[in-house]
C-alpha cells in the first residue's frame, strides 16, 4: 500500500467532491460535513464511474398518519453519489447503496494532515 498526496483540503467545497488518477487507480475524495470519504470509481454494479455522478440528497416518501403521501422529502443528513451510467446511489459517509446495504463502493483510506489530504492505495 501506499500513501499519495492529492493536495490541499482548502481546494473543496463542502459538500464537494474530486476524482483522481492515481498509480493506475481513480479515487474519488468527498467533503461532506467537515469530513473527508473516498472511494474508488467504481461502482460494484457495471464498474461504472460511481464518483463522478451527481451528488444529491437522499429522497423519501413522506407519509402522514394516515398512511397518505405528503410527497418527498429530501434529507438534510445523508447525501448520495449518483453513478452517471445507470443510476445506482450510494451514501457518501458510508459508500452503502440506500436500500440494500451489501451493495457498497470500496473505501480508500483518507486523512488529512498540515492541511493535505492523502489516500492510501491498494498496492
Amino acid at each position: 500500500m501506499s500513501e499519495v498526496n492529492v493536495g490541499p483540503a482548502s481546494s473543496f467545497t463542502d459538500p464537494g467532491r474530486k476524482v483522481f488518477e492515481v498509480g493506475g487507480q481513480e479515487v474519488g475524495v468527498f467533503l461532506l460535513g467537515g469530513e473527508f470519504y473516498a472511494w474508488e470509481n467504481r461502482c460494484p454494479h457495471l464498474d461504472g464511474p460511481a464518483c463522478q455522478g451527481r451528488l444529491l440528497p437522499l429522497a423519501t416518501e413522506a407519509v402522514n398518519d394516515d398512511r397518505t403521501s405528503r410527497g418527498r422529502e429530501f434529507s438534510k443528513e445523508h447525501m448520495n453519489i449518483v453513478c452517471p451510467w445507470h443510476g445506482m446511489e450510494f451514501d457518501i459517509r458510508t459508500g452503502r447503496h440506500p436500500t440494500n446495504q451489501a451493495i457498497r463502493l470500496r473505501k480508500v483510506p483518507v486523512r488529512v494532515e498540515r492541511g493535505e489530504i492523502y489516500v492510501t492505495l491498494r498496492g
